[in-house]
């Protein structure tokens, strides 16, 4: 049996000195038999600006680079690129040692789970590690992180119990975000994603075979892209909508609770935001919420899968023959009515959890 490969890390070589373009000037005069005083008398520039040039002190102007060409015979273009590569670089070095003192904001994030998801590679070097998590955010920094994502997009939240699990909240939300961006879809249509969500409301009593395919066609039709990404440790989400251009909703879904009932609870629920509520908002569905827009999706989601006409049946429903024979009348899932009774307390959360089907991502 032939030895198992360890698998290649490969990183970006990155040296921590800068090399001023001056010190190839040096070279290039030296080469050519002319010292500073001859290059400044030759170039129209002074003495003791060649020497800071030479230096790193003074930069290489595009009209320097010029004078350079006509003396040396070196291509201006190869001066200031030589002079833009230094700047970056330093630029990058100063950065480095900016990011040294937010280290220990990555232990907020899950990143040994984006590393096995492939979004980021793996890398000892801890500043390299946080340079490609702020790239995953598409923030440059971790103050800019915390304004964008912690403050603005979680800022509904009142209870302790999301203390410090901002970063995996926020890291589900990204993935969902940047596999939504992929999505084609048409110009979103109001009247057709309501259209879309009865037709939907149908697909509950399938299978995810049929239901999931079938969904992502009806909402890409309507100008919303569903994503299904699988949960982060540590994230007590289940769902999310937002709007990634006016013309282009997302609905992010993750199999949270593992049952069928509460997947497409919280998929009407995301959906009724997208129909009901600001589109400068960023809304996440969560166990505690206190937002009268979440009620108000709740109860959306609510009445879309069990009319309000029919909600006084409810109190009579407490056998298996029952819950299903009301379930097939109205034309949904039977979990789903079993997920309604439990919540209003009608039944305990121990009765009839055989008709909650359970899903996986297989």
């Amino acid at each position: 049996m032939a030895p198992a490969r360890e698998k290649m890390i490969r990183h970006p070589y990155e040296p921590d000195y800068v090399v001023p373009p001056g010190l190839t000037l040096q070279e290039t005069i030296d080469a050519q038999g002319i010292d500073q005083r001859e290059l400044a008398v030759r170039s129209g520039l002074s003495a003791k600006h060649i020497n800071q040039v030479i230096k790193g002190v003074a930069p290489i102007t595009h009209d320097t680079a010029i004078r350079l060409e006509r003396v040396t015979g070196v291509p201006a273009q190869m001066w200031n690129n030589l002079e833009a590569n230094y700047q970056e670089q330093r630029a990058r070095l100063a950065e480095k040692v900016r990011m040294e003192s937010d280290l220990d904001w990555l232990s907020t994030i899950p990143t040994k789970e984006l590393i096995k998801r492939g979004v980021i590679e793996d890398t000892a070097d801890k500043v390299s590690l946080l340079q490609a998590v702020l790239a995953f955010f598409g923030v440059a920094s971790v103050k800019a992180w915390k304004e964008g994502w912690a403050n603005h997009q979680f800022s509904f939240r009142k209870s302790p119990t999301f203390k410090g699990k901002d970063g995996a909240m926020a890291t589900w939300l990204r993935l969902g975000e940047l596999e939504a961006k992929k999505v084609v879809c048409k110009p979103f249509d109001k009247a057709a994603f309501r259209a879309a969500l009865d037709a939907i409301r149908k697909l509950t009593v399938e299978g995810p075979d049929v239901f999931v395919p079938a969904m992502l066609k009806l909402c890409a039709a309507a100008g919303v892209a569903l994503v299904l990404v699988p949960e982060i440790k540590g994230a007590p989400v289940s769902g999310a909508a937002k709007w990634l251009t006016a013309n282009k909703a997302m609905i992010c879904i993750n199999l949270r609770g593992k049952r069928n009932d509460r997947f497409w609870f919280t998929f009407f629920h995301e959906a009724g935001h997208i129909l009901n509520d600001s589109k400068k908002e960023t809304y996440i569905d969560v166990d505690y919420q206190d937002d009268p827009r979440e009620q108000n999706a709740n109860r959306f989601a609510a009445n879309l899968l069990i009319p309000e006409d029919r909600e006084e049946e409810l109190q009579g429903l407490k056998s298996y023959q029952s819950v299903a024979a009301f379930a097939d009348e109205i034309g949904i899932a039977a979990g789903i009515v079993v997920g309604r009774l439990q919540c209003e307390g009608i039944i305990p959360y121990s009765h009839l959890n055989k008709l909650r089907i359970p899903l996986d991502w297989a």
